[in-house]
């Protein structure tokens, strides 16, 4: 049975209050009845772990109304994870194999997982691989508990980005980056500072960007996926700077490097590039660079993510390809449609905390414009706007 902290009401309401949610446009945004959305502000019904799951998605409360509710414990599983720990107290291969298996799991659910339901289960694992550490290990085993602790510190880092939690972020990065070095893998160094690279961009210091991304091009073995993910991120970083030639020949580049590269067999591992990504990638950078091209490009790349327009199989990649394309419109001058676009990445709950600055971006422009959709576009920006992490 789930456990809900007394507080949960009163903070639902106070995020509420502050999207300017009456209760009636509440209970349309979240398909709830007026009455029950009542009786959860004041106490009176206690939230399922699912329902405080679906109000925090549907307020993009960045996991703050989650975290009052305890998800209903599961006995069996705990009990199977003792006899397993038990079992695995000498660190057999078959543990080492189990985690490293469940460290690509982890890489591979981070694109469609919300930021604030992976970051725990990350965390877990993290205190699982100490407890490893802790224990008598051989150093073949020691390096491959390192590398794995390694990952899972840098996708921690990048969930804490995703949720704007900037000091987090850089304290489990360089961590990261640290473990990655005892354990001599430099292309987990080259992701700690593609991470950072992206971090600072989104910030607005797009020279530091390009800065960072070149020194994990420079450490990231060449060809890996760090080493091509650093040359898009630079590429992001010139066009933010609106420097259109770099941006071209950083692309250039790019498509010289994923030319001859096969889909991986996990493409969803945020860790493994995947070459259809490419043409995401110069959507979203000759979006940035105002580049006449930008328009073609981000209408193909959202037509192939999201055919039906439900939100496809990534449905935050679809959201950031809306958000693209409706910057490229802006530069073509229609902003009409932009606004259009934006209001469906924004309400589709998908549009994680880093990225709202794209979101505001589109506002910011289609309020210039003084059109009526303005309007519209400012109602859904301030319901679905992030709750300030720290």
């Amino acid at each position: 049975m789930s456990h809900v902290d007394p507080r949960f009401g009163a903070h639902l309401r106070a995020i509420r209050t502050d999207r300017g949610l009456s209760l009636r446009a509440f209970g349309q945004l979240t398909h709830r009845g007026k009455s029950h959305l009542h009786e959860l502000e004041t106490g009176a019904k206690a939230p399922t772990f699912d329902t405080a799951r679906h109000l925090d998605r549907v307020l993009n409360a960045g996991g703050t109304l989650i975290a009052f509710v305890t998800a209903p414990v599961d006995h069996q599983a705990e009990a199977d994870d003792l006899l397993a720990r038990v079992r695995a107290s000498d660190v057999s291969a078959e543990t080492l194999a189990r985690l490293e298996a469940v460290v690509d799991d982890l890489a591979s659910a981070y694109p469609t997982t919300p930021p604030a339901e992976l970051l725990p289960r990350v965390r877990r694992h993290l205190a699982y691989v100490n407890r490893l550490l802790d224990g008598q290990v051989t150093l073949a085993q020691r390096r491959r508990l390192i590398v794995a602790g390694a990952w899972l510190t840098v996708l921690r880092a990048t969930v804490h980005v995703d949720l704007n939690q900037r000091g987090p972020a850089g304290a489990h990065l360089a961590a990261a980056h640290d473990l990655a070095g005892h354990a001599e893998h430099p292309e987990i160094q080259g992701w700690c500072l593609e991470t950072r690279a992206w971090d600072v961009l989104t910030h607005g210091d797009y020279r530091q960007s390009v800065e960072l991304s070149r020194q994990a091009q420079r450490v990231a073995p060449r060809g890996s996926s760090a080493h091509i993910q650093a040359t898009a991120q630079e590429a992001r970083g010139w066009a933010r700077m609106g420097d259109v030639r770099r941006t071209r020949r950083t692309l250039d580049r790019l498509e010289r490097l994923t030319a001859n590269l096969s889909v991986p067999e996990r493409a969803e591992h945020h860790y493994r590039y995947d070459p259809t990504k490419a043409r995401a990638y110069a959507a979203t950078t000759l979006a940035w660079a105002g580049d006449p091209a930008a328009e073609q490009v981000a209408r193909s790349v959202l037509t192939e993510l999201d055919p039906r327009g439900d939100g496809g199989e990534r449905p935050r990649r679809s959201a950031s390809a809306r958000l693209d394309l409706a910057l490229a419109l802006l530069a073509a001058g229609q902003p009409d449609e932009a606004s259009m676009l934006a209001v469906e990445a924004i309400t589709s709950g998908r549009v994680v905390p880093s990225n709202w600055w794209r979101a505001r971006e589109v506002l910011r422009h289609v309020e210039r414009t003084g059109l009526a959709e303005g309007a519209v576009l400012r109602e859904a920006y301030e319901a679905y706007r992030p709750v300030t992490q720290s």
